[in-house]
């Protein structure tokens, strides 16, 4: 992953303007699933590593946006770059990235670009999706799980399907295994949201409750509960909760088993992925899945 680090720092420095690579130092690189998921499907090599970078690029830059578009102060445990450097700072520092990794990719090769710039287009409507969905208290599972391929799966799916042409792989069976194990690391996460404290998530708690977003988990809760908690429920959608009401939420998921309902689909999900490619008995593609599923941040 350092090699991979190091040429983002590389392709940065480039530009020749201190300010990136002082912003681009704040930011939090994270797991990297995309370029682990990229190297364990192909052999590393010079555009193995390249494609890695730029996807890693694209992903920051879409991690930005999401923060000023959430207005979030906290990125992983730190301060987020619009909190830090300002919106105007932060959304530039996103364009910039893109635009980058964009460049780096038109050097390699017109079949991984159309692959990456497709999965893009897709990310930047998943956003738009999520926007619209804070509007009102989603109670629609397949208007989530299309707002999470966009937002999420794509760009893991786009990494698979990479990997599979570098390694002279079945494409399609690839990129079904990315598409299934973004769509269950988003479930997990969302779970996570609610399950764990702000010292583990580097947010507070239940913070997507409260930016607007109804996740599989609050869905679930809201399909088992009477009509009398549903309507209490809906008056909590984008309040900064008491200690009272999210003793109540948590409460009520113990009591209707939400969260593991939720859990529960996102092994079917981490499966489908797992059956996609289990021919090539790839033991490193497995762990990924399992280190997603049992993961606490």
């Amino acid at each position: 992953m350092q090699k991979i680090d190091d040429l983002i720092k590389q392709f940065l420095a480039e530009l020749d303007y201190e300010p990136i690579l002082t912003m681009l130092s704040k930011l939090k690189s994270g797991k990297k699933l995309r370029s682990k998921l990229l190297l364990a499907i192909a052999e590393e090599n010079e555009t193995s590593l390249k494609l890695c970078a730029i996807i890693e690029l694209i992903h920051l830059a879409s991690l930005l946006h999401d923060d000023i578009i959430d207005e979030s102060r906290l990125r992983r445990g730190a301060k987020s770059i619009n909190a830090e450097f300002g919106t105007k700072n932060a959304l530039m520092l996103g364009d910039i990235l893109y635009s980058k990794a964009f460049y780096e990719l038109s050097q390699i090769n017109s079949h991984f670009a159309g692959i990456i710039s497709d999965a893009v287009v897709k990310l930047a409507m998943g956003e738009l999706m999520d926007v619209n969905l804070t509007q009102y208290f989603n109670t629609d599972k397949e208007a989530y799980l299309k707002m999470i391929y966009h937002k999420t799966a794509v760009l893991i799916e786009a990494s698979a399907r990479c990997g599979a042409i570098l390694g002279h792989l079945n494409e399609e069976a690839f990129a079904q295994y990315g598409k299934n194990l973004g769509l269950a690391f988003q479930m997990i996460d969302d779970v996570l949201d609610i399950k764990n404290d702000e010292k583990i998530l580097g947010k507070p708690a239940m913070s997507d409750f409260k930016e607007g977003k109804s996740t599989l988990p609050y869905i679930y809760l809201y399909e088992n509960l009477e009509e009398q908690d549903r309507a209490y429920l809906q008056t909590l959608f984008k309040k900064d909760l008491n200690e009272n009401e999210k003793e109540w939420l948590k409460t009520q998921f113990k009591e209707q088993k939400a969260l593991e309902k939720a859990i529960l689909e996102a092994k079917a999900y981490a499966k489908k992925a797992s059956q996609a490619i289990e021919k090539y008995d790839n033991n490193k593609l497995n762990d990924i899945i399992k280190a997603m599923i049992d993961r606490e941040f």
